[in-house]
């Protein structure tokens, strides 16, 4: 199953409708068979545009000021036996895995946790769990509007491709993000690269 992943795509005053996003993000979207949203939605309007490409569900972040149908505090999902997890806000990003989950999960233990709301780009595998934001598509590292970033997961049974999919550069304005992967099989990492390179495999007990 492919999910993209989005977060904080916020839609700037001077940006009238969804479609302005992007065909890059339109892309993209286009090929997964889910859309999971990080938070700060800001106009409802934007879920509806992304549920021209597949399902939706919305973790709420601040900004998020609506209710919707598609939209809740947490989000869980089980997935191909993989516990996904999604709530806006996880900073400090770099806490002990137990104490992300029990500040952002209530405690519950999940395989991949989801979070937004920094604009920065993240992907990890910590303590057991996959940990990523995916960044803005709008606004990366919270800089001007311009491309940014999406996030692609890939999960069967055994195997979590995660990946920071970088949306390319808009016109005189470059995109300050660095795309990164990680696969996780049989509960260990067996691959993950960044800006393109892999990196090397940490060995037991390190």
């Amino acid at each position: 199953m492919r999910i993209g992943l989005i977060s904080d795509t916020h839609l700037p005053s001077l940006i009238r409708t969804p479609d302005q996003l992007g065909p890059q993000l339109a892309a993209f979207l286009g090929t997964v068979d889910l859309i999971l949203h990080g938070g700060d939605v800001v106009r409802p309007s934007v879920l509806d545009w992304c549920e021209q490409f597949a399902p939706v569900v919305v973790a709420r972040g601040n900004n998020d000021a609506f209710d919707d149908r598609r939209m809740a505090e947490r989000q869980f999902l089980d997935i191909e036996g993989w516990r996904i997890g999604m709530v806006h806000e996880l900073r400090p990003e770099d806490r002990p895995v137990p104490v992300l989950l029990a500040d952002a999960l209530n405690g519950e233990r999940v395989d991949i946790l989801i979070g937004g709301d920094t604009h920065v780009e993240r992907l990890e595998y910590r303590d057991g769990v996959i940990v990523v934001n995916s960044g803005s598509p709008t606004l990366p590292h919270h800089k001007e509007f311009r491309l940014g970033t999406a996030g692609l997961l890939e999960i069967s049974r055994d195997r979590v491709h995660a990946e920071i999919v970088h949306l390319g550069h808009s016109e005189g304005a470059r995109n300050p993000s660095i795309p990164r992967h990680i696969e996780v099989r049989d509960g260990a990492l067996v691959a993950h690269s960044f800006d393109g390179s892999p990196l090397a495999i940490p060995g037991p007990g390190r």
